[in-house]
């Protein structure tokens, strides 16, 4: 198994001695994946989507995300438009699937009133249905809040202003002791539900607005979502033991999607400077085909920001290329830690092909390397994978900073809600062969 996987290792990467050319970005493309998958069980769902923006394909969307091209109607007139359209692409009955222009009359669709969520086409689809979603109507309730209550992150009310920590990362447990941690908390979290926008929010989103508790609550809810991604890096950098008050510290984050870059700031990443008081600066890479050309892509890659500061920059492909194209013709840093957010590799054979060379290459040299997962069952199937590759697992389990912000399944939401970076695994170089035959 062994040499199969150097063998594969060695054919995946170029020689050091030839000469480099342009990357190509090739493989699937995850975030026009994850598009598609809208239509799983719903018949046209995606392009529901594309018509509510007045476009006509999946490329013309992308085109408008990076700001290339926008479609002549593309665009909200109002804030009551955009919300109606937000909720229009969840207008499918949830029983037998059918949407609204399927319908004798489309406006026969109706919501249920405890969730708020979920949609049938009459009475009779919601009888039947209501073993199933009895079981998560309650969930699926959080899911409708908070997907309105997210908007505030675009206005810049979310997240509050957060200070230092003031406990050492090993001693913050999970969201309490980091709740825990801010002052005035009270005060913050009522300046956002009296806020402009909170109320622009309810005046125009065609929902009854939830009690205060309830709007707190995901106020939270929506700040853990936030702040997850930093609060898991840093966890990855005090696991491996990596010293940021001693020198720089570069981080690649791999597979990033457009949604990570489109309107990515380094004061996203600004919670890795409050955890780490006085650092010597990071520097956090993002690398992955759907990288939204933009501001943040400014080379050279070795160059650090301030010390204290966070220093955001990308690069458009995959991570191997990037790898043989910039950090070994050393125009990149090399990173003292890998992470991937929700990478997926294990979801489909295709996947797996384009994932395989950034696994071994970063297997083979040997870079501290932490991935997330959505759900247990996901880290199982991603363990089995890393084991097959013979990897040296170093660490796994629930994440302390996972986001609480429950995700319904687009086209079926009677399922039990995930959870961004729910799980993690750690991983550091190859497995010892003794050990890995023990094991087997």
């Amino acid at each position: 198994m062994a040499q199969k996987n150097q063998a594969a290792a060695s054919k995946a990467r170029r020689s050091k001695n030839k000469p480099r050319e342009a990357p190509v970005v090739t493989g699937p493309n995850m975030d026009s994946l994850g598009f598609q998958a809208m239509d799983s069980n719903v018949p046209g769902l995606s392009q529901v989507i594309l018509q509510k923006l007045n476009m006509k394909s999946y490329d013309e969307y992308r085109s408008a995300m990076e700001g290339k091209q926008l479609c002549p109607d593309f665009g909200i007139r109002s804030y009551f438009e955009m919300f109606q359209k937000m909720e229009d692409t969840f207008k499918f009955c949830t029983e037998c699937k059918k949407l609204p222009e399927s319908l004798p009359d489309p406006k026969s669709l109706r919501r249920c009133k405890r969730c708020q969520n979920v949609y049938y086409c009459g009475s009779g689809c919601q009888r039947v249905n209501w073993p199933m979603h009895k079981k998560f109507c309650r969930k699926l309730k959080l899911v409708a809040i908070d997907r309105l209550v997210e908007w505030l992150v675009f206005t810049g009310d979310i997240p509050f202003p957060t200070g230092s920590w003031t406990k050492r990362i090993q001693d913050v447990k999970g969201w309490d002791d980091w709740f825990s941690m801010q002052e005035q908390l009270d005060e913050k979290l009522s300046s956002i539900l009296a806020g402009r926008y909170m109320s622009i929010l309810w005046a125009n989103a065609g929902k009854p607005k939830p009690d205060e508790p309830e709007l707190i609550e995901s106020v939270k809810r929506v700040t853990t979502d936030f702040v997850s991604r930093p609060a898991t890096i840093g966890l990855g950098i005090c696991a491996f033991q990596l010293d940021p008050f001693a020198k720089p510290i570069t981080v690649h984050v791999v597979g990033a999607s457009h949604v990570e870059t489109l309107n990515a700031r380094a004061t996203d990443y600004d919670e890795l400077s409050r955890m780490f008081p006085k650092h010597q600066g990071i520097e956090v890479v993002m690398v992955g085909v759907d990288v939204v050309d933009g501001a943040i892509m400014r080379p050279p890659l070795v160059a650090f920001g301030p010390r204290e500061r966070v220093y955001l920059s990308s690069y458009k492909g995959l991570y191997h290329d990037f790898w043989e194209s910039l950090v070994e013709m050393q125009q990149a840093a090399r990173p003292d830690i890998v992470v991937g957010f929700h990478p997926g590799f294990h979801a489909c054979h295709n996947l797996m092909e384009s994932w395989l060379p950034t696994l071994l290459l970063l297997r083979d040299y040997k870079i501290p390397s932490l991935f997330t997962m959505y759900s247990e069952q996901e880290l199982k199937n991603s363990l089995k994978i890393l084991v097959e590759l013979e990897t040296l697992i170093v660490g796994c389990g629930a994440n302390p900073f996972a986001s609480l912000k429950p995700e319904q399944a687009y086209s079926n939401p009677n399922r039990p809600p995930v959870y961004c970076s729910s799980h993690y695994v750690m991983f550091h170089g190859l497995s010892d062969p003794a050990s890995f035959l023990h094991a087997q």
